[in-house]
C-alpha cells in the first residue's frame, strides 16, 4: 500500500478533477457525484491513498470503506427512491480502490442490463432539486 499519489492515476489526488463533484469527504476517502447523463445520481466512493486492492487495506480501513459504500447506498435510497442500487468494484482499468453506487430505475437507458452494458431504451432523468445538499447531509449524519 502507498499513501503517496501515482503521477498517472487518475483517482489519486493530484491539482486534478476528484473523479467527480465531491459530496463527502474525509482523512481517507471522498464520495463524488459523476456527471453520468444515463445515470443521474451515480455515485463514487474512492479511496484516497493509491491503494490497488480491498485486501491491501488494513482491517479498519476495509470497513470504514465500506461503511462509506453502505452510506451513500443509504443516501441514495433515500433521496432518490430507485428501483435498485447497483454496487461494483472493478479497477481493472484504473486499478485504485473505488466503489460504483449506481441509482438503478427499470425505466433508466440500460435497465436491466449493466450500466456499461448495451442501451435498451431512450429515456431522460434528472436529479431532483436539492439532490446534493440532501445526499452531501445524509452522508454526514451517516459517516
Amino acid at each position: 500500500m502507498s499513501d503517496t499519489a501515482e503521477p498517472h492515476c487518475p483517482l489519486c489526488p493530484h491539482d486534478r478533477e476528484d473523479g467527480g463533484e465531491p459530496l463527502f469527504r474525509d482523512d481517507h476517502l471522498r464520495i463524488v457525484l459523476v456527471d453520468d447523463a444515463d445515470h443521474p445520481g451515480f455515485l463514487r466512493v474512492i479511496w484516497t491513498a493509491h491503494v490497488k486492492e480491498m485486501t491491501d487495506l488494513a482491517v479498519a480501513d476495509r470497513a470504514h470503506c465500506m461503511a462509506a459504500v453502505y452510506a451513500a447506498e443509504t443516501a441514495l435510497r433515500e433521496v432518490l427512491r430507485p428501483d435498485k442500487i447497483n454496487l461494483a468494484s472493478f479497477g481493472n482499468m484504473v486499478p485504485h480502490v473505488h466503489w460504483h453506487v449506481i441509482p438503478r430505475f427499470t425505466d433508466d437507458a440500460h435497465f436491466p442490463n449493466a450500466v456499461w452494458g448495451e442501451r435498451r431504451r431512450d429515456t431522460e432523468r434528472t436529479l431532483p432539486d436539492g439532490f446534493r445538499e440532501a445526499v452531501a447531509a445524509r452522508l454526514a449524519t451517516l459517516l
